[in-house]
């Protein structure tokens, strides 16, 4: 069979804490080593075919964390933007970056509009990182966006459709996954990404995310090529 390579794929990485307690590590050490396993899944998928990955990084609900763990995994994140920028340019993958900004210290979006902007024309990969991000919060705010262009008359109550209402979301133009994973057997969405996974298959796999590797992912690959999507047809 030939497999059929989706051309989003949207993750939500579950597990770094578990992994890190089955080898009696603190939880920090499993964070650390998500943040590896992000640039190697996305290397992963371009490989394999696909042309956009979306990752969950860190949720509106993620700030009720101990405070010392948020601090690291931002600190775990400034380093990741630091290092990034070299292989995202040699690889031709643009980097977005999707959820509030008015919650993260500057100097962290600094670097976000700096590796947003040198990538921006890049065109083989598109990488989009969902921080501080909240499905509910995205679409309140494209709802905000909506009202506000109806009110300047920039657009009429009769043009607002499904179409129209996507493109003032987060993701705006990119298309909608075809593919959620989430590791670690967890089997909710979280809040990510509640419009655009509509008509998403989903995979929850049993391993935690820095386990993740390029055979996990061929396997979800593959799971998803016998799938028949109807998108609500016979």
């Amino acid at each position: 069979m030939v497999m059929k390579i989706p051309n989003h794929i949207a993750v939500i990485m579950d597990g770094n804490g578990r992994w890190a307690k089955q080898r009696g590590l603190p939880r920090t050490a499993g964070h650390k080593e998500g943040v590896e396993r992000v640039k190697k899944t996305v290397s992963a998928a371009k490989k394999l075919g696909v042309k956009m990955l979306t990752i969950f990084a860190f949720s509106t609900e993620n700030w009720n964390r101990p405070r010392q763990e948020v601090d690291l995994l931002f600190s775990y994140l400034e380093i990741f933007l630091s290092t990034y920028k070299k292989e995202l340019m040699k690889e031709n993958i643009r980097l977005k970056v999707i959820g509030r900004r008015d919650r993260i210290t500057p100097r962290i979006i600094e670097k976000i509009e700096e590796l947003e902007g040198v990538t921006s024309q890049n065109s083989s990969f598109i990488f989009t990182i969902a921080l501080d991000y909240g499905g509910r919060w995205d679409i309140v705010e494209a709802a905000k966006k909506i009202i506000g262009a109806c009110t300047d008359k920039k657009i009429s109550l009769q043009e607002v459709n499904e179409d129209l209402f996507g493109k003032y979301l987060a993701l705006g133009n990119l298309p909608e996954p075809d593919l959620l994973i989430r590791t670690s057997g967890e089997k909710r969405i979280s809040n990510f990404l509640l419009w655009n996974l509509a008509y998403s298959e989903f995979y929850f796999p049993e391993i935690h995310w820095p386990d993740f590797n390029e055979e996990e992912l061929r396997k979800a690959i593959e799971i998803y090529s016998e799938r028949e999507r109807r998108f609500g047809a016979v």
